[in-house]
């Protein structure tokens, strides 16, 4: 498909439950959304996880509540201890470093977790909106993202930015939601692309919905809302991390790939797809990608990499598996050929399938498991169950 030839509209859409909304090109909004005032992202306490290892490696993840900083002076006594249930870390699986400490690595990752928070219970602000729509949108984005050869990073930022943003928002209507999408990709590019496509672009495959001052508007309202925080730690960047951790030997640079390419973009469909469902927002962003990894490795290789315990990891395994099987029953991903990109990065660029349809066959995969409360251990034969000394007293 030619960029300058085709428009990628979301009129194209497959959608029963949008109600034409999506499907007829948006109206312009130059005035409105700039005279809207939307309420800015609620401030949140933030925490760090403090290094606090045990004799052992193992140790429950400590995190140190920390003052804002406009409360001047610090009390010492201020400070508060917590716990981060279902979590627990080992020293950092990242080798050593030549360019930075493995564990300050590590542990600024784990700290990301806490900073940017995702929850599906933003429809509910919405009185209009359904999760079909979020998933009507997310493809949409996708295929953008593919067309312009975009990065996968870039494409799960522009979701956790949706996302986050709609988080801070009440009673947006469904024909903003086009306008959202594409400004979140818009600004998600300039963060991760060296050379991000013109704004101009993204006016033009809305179709005529969305023009450049509409996405600038839009631009400033959401980096307004979201704070300016727009670095979190994608499922891509865990599972990359994961990943190259598994394959990583010795002697090599770490920030080379070592990983097969094939298993990664398999992996990634994966992701993909379960990110289509607003019900992967239960889950951090670390144990999407480590369940996914669960499922084309074992979890013993996942409990090295990630420092999770099953039973963290377990329920999100579970709540997968039917996306899993969806996908057995199709063909496998290829890595395909992009203009201007090299053999070596091809499988960084985001690309798309027929995610809805796949979507709805996981759904209904889904609700026919539901009464047969699958175990993860039962997913054919990918996972190992964890060792009888790990398994509760109880099983």
């Amino acid at each position: 498909m030619s960029r300058r030839s085709e428009r990628i509209t979301l009129q194209a859409r497959d959608s029963n439950t949008f109600e034409a909304t999506l499907r007829v090109p948006l109206k312009k909004r130059r005035s409105e959304l700039s005279k809207k005032n939307l309420p800015p992202a609620a401030k949140r306490q933030s925490y760090e996880i403090q290094k606090r290892w045990s004799e052992n490696g193992v140790s429950p993840c400590i995190l140190i509540e920390t003052p804002h900083k406009e409360l001047v002076p610090v009390d010492p006594s201020s400070f508060k201890q917590y716990t981060f249930k279902n979590l627990f870390i080992k020293a950092s699986p990242i080798p050593p470093l030549s360019w930075a400490s493995s564990d300050d690595v590590w542990i600024k990752m784990l700290n990301k977790e806490l900073k940017y928070v995702h929850d599906k219970s933003y429809l509910q602000q919405h009185s209009k909106l359904q999760p079909k729509m979020r998933a009507i949108l997310l493809d949409w984005l996708l295929e953008v993202s593919e067309v312009y050869s975009l990065h996968r990073q870039t494409a799960y930022l522009a979701q956790d930015y949706f996302d986050r943003f709609m988080l801070t928002q009440e009673n947006v209507n469904k024909d903003y939601l086009q306008l959202i999408g594409i400004t979140a990709l818009f600004i998600a590019s300039k963060i991760e692309e060296i050379y991000p496509p013109k704004i101009y672009e993204f006016a033009y495959v809305t179709d005529g919905a969305c023009d450049s001052l509409d996405i600038q508007r839009t631009e400033l309202q959401i980096l307004k809302a979201l704070d300016w925080n727009l670095c979190p730690e994608t499922p891509i960047s865990w599972l990359k991390l994961y990943a190259q951790v598994e394959a990583q030997t010795e002697g090599h640079n770490f920030l080379v790939p070592q990983f097969s390419q094939d298993t990664y973009i398999q992996i990634t469909q994966l992701l993909d797809l379960c990110m289509m469902d607003v019900n992967s927002l239960d889950y951090s962003y670390s144990l999407l990608a480590a369940a996914a990894f669960c499922h084309f490795s074992t979890f013993d290789v996942v409990r090295t990499v990630s420092g999770l315990t099953w039973e963290s990891v377990a329920p999100c395994i579970r709540w997968m598996s039917p996306f899993m099987d969806t996908l057995r029953c199709e063909a496998k991903p290829q890595l395909k050929n992009f203009p201007k990109v090299k053999a070596d990065d091809r499988h960084n660029i985001q690309t798309h399938v027929a995610y809805l349809e796949l979507l709805r066959k996981a759904q209904e995969r889904q609700i026919d498991s539901t009464d047969c409360q699958r175990s993860p251990l039962a997913v054919g034969t990918i996972l190992t169950p964890p060792s009888s000394t790990e398994k509760p007293a109880n099983h």
